[in-house]
């Protein structure tokens, strides 16, 4: 993920830039972990990864299980959990797996539809000790209940973003960016600046389908890069008037060189240090700093990953699957450079994008290495020195 909100306001302060700049890169120990517990849920939403249903699923890790994998991963050095689901407010441990993981020193987050959280759910949320609530919201009420695929769905979702905000639970909104809701952005971010929500996680939607041709002008690629514009202004804005925002963006890298050209346009002489920090950051992190563990203990290197298995930790722990290269997928997402080809190999950028999430080649083409189909940068734009 990229903390685009973090970038800004390191602009904003040039010593601070400096500083970050000439420090040398640190890595955590392990990798973030994003667990989707259950695949239980009570929506169908269109967009789902883990195409889950309101149904039992088989097989699915238990209590016992899950602390025991959960032990393996705070030895190996994992810093962070994300627990997900499906929905993860229907699994009935859900509050015992989150008080033992806060028992183990993780960071802690859920990651939820927010529909179920209401006056009864709120406490037990507060009080398991998660650290941050996200909920997904895909626009506004028409747009979001569209998508979900329930009336009501958006309402709802409302009610919980209210309740963990008047708890005093750190919480945020997620959106997936899409033709279909892309033109409800700016008005969610209104709706965010009005409840005095504070960060948004926007995900792109890991399309294949797109071609090498008219980057510049392709509808999709032009909808991408509007909504990259309309977030960097508006961090921006609030950086300027002290009240920052923390907006992330995830499953796209290339929005990290699109901030370098923003910023090469309106701060020139803070160009070169923001590059320095960014190739810091590294890029795309999958199978790197991200895993993804499914609910039937399948890892994989994220979570759009889901037809590729590098393990189960029923067989063997975490921490050796996730160090073991035997697997080419794994063994090339850990190298650097990656082995990518096409406009990707030829890319000035390569350094700080890593080459992005390689599900997009892999489903257009066959072959995880190939150019990425969803970048959205012009060949002037990845050319461009550094």
């Amino acid at each position: 993920m990229f903390r685009a909100g973090r970038y800004l306001q390191l602009l904003h302060d040039p010593a601070r830039l400096a500083r970050a700049a000439a420090a040398p890169s640190a890595r955590p120990a392990g990798p973030v972990v994003i667990w989707n517990l259950i695949r239980r849920c009570n929506l169908n939403c269109r967009h789902c990864y883990s195409t889950s249903a309101d149904t039992d699923f088989a097989g699915e890790l238990s209590t016992a299980e899950v602390l025991a994998v959960m032990a393996d991963l705070r030895a190996f050095g994992v810093p962070a959990l994300i627990l997900s689901g499906g929905e993860p407010l229907l699994r009935p441990d859900l509050f015992d797996l989150a008080r033992a993981a806060k028992g183990l020193g993780f960071y802690l987050a859920l990651s939820t539809n927010g529909t179920l959280i209401d006056g009864a759910r709120v406490g037990p949320i507060r009080g398991a000790g998660f650290d941050y609530v996200g909920i997904s919201l895909d626009g506004l009420e028409a747009t979001h209940d569209r998508f979900r695929r329930r009336a009501g769905a958006f309402q709802e979702s409302l009610r919980g973003l209210r309740l963990c905000r008047d708890a005093g639970i750190r919480v945020g909104v997620r959106f997936t960016l899409t033709r279909d809701n892309a033109a409800d952005l700016p008005n969610l971010l209104d709706l965010l600046l009005v409840e005095e929500i504070d960060k948004l996680y926007l995900s792109h939607l890991n399309y294949s389908g797109r071609g090498n041709r008219n980057r510049g002008d392709d509808a999709q690629f032009r909808m991408t890069r509007d909504a990259m514009d309309l977030l960097f202004d508006l961090g921006w804005e609030r950086v300027l008037a002290g009240r920052p925002m923390d907006l992330v963006t995830g499953n796209n890298d290339a929005d990290a060189v699109y901030l370098l050209h923003w910023a090469r346009r309106r701060l020139p002489g803070l160009a070169d240090e923001l590059a320095a920090v960014l190739r810091a950051w590294g890029g795309n992190a999958s199978g790197v700093d991200v895993a993804n563990i499914d609910n039937r203990g399948d890892v994989h290197p994220d979570t759009f990953w889901w037809d590729h298995s590098i393990g189960n930790v029923r067989e063997r722990p975490f921490s050796a699957i996730w160090q073991d290269l035997a697997d080419p997928l794994l063994a090339g997402l850990k190298r650097r450079p990656r082995p990518v080809k096409g406009r990707c190999a030829s890319c000035a950028w390569l350094d700080i994008c890593n080459g992005n999430t390689r599900t997009r080649a892999f489903r257009l083409t066959g072959d995880p290495w190939a150019e990425d189909p969803g970048c959205y940068l012009t060949d002037a734009e990845i050319a461009a020195s550094a």
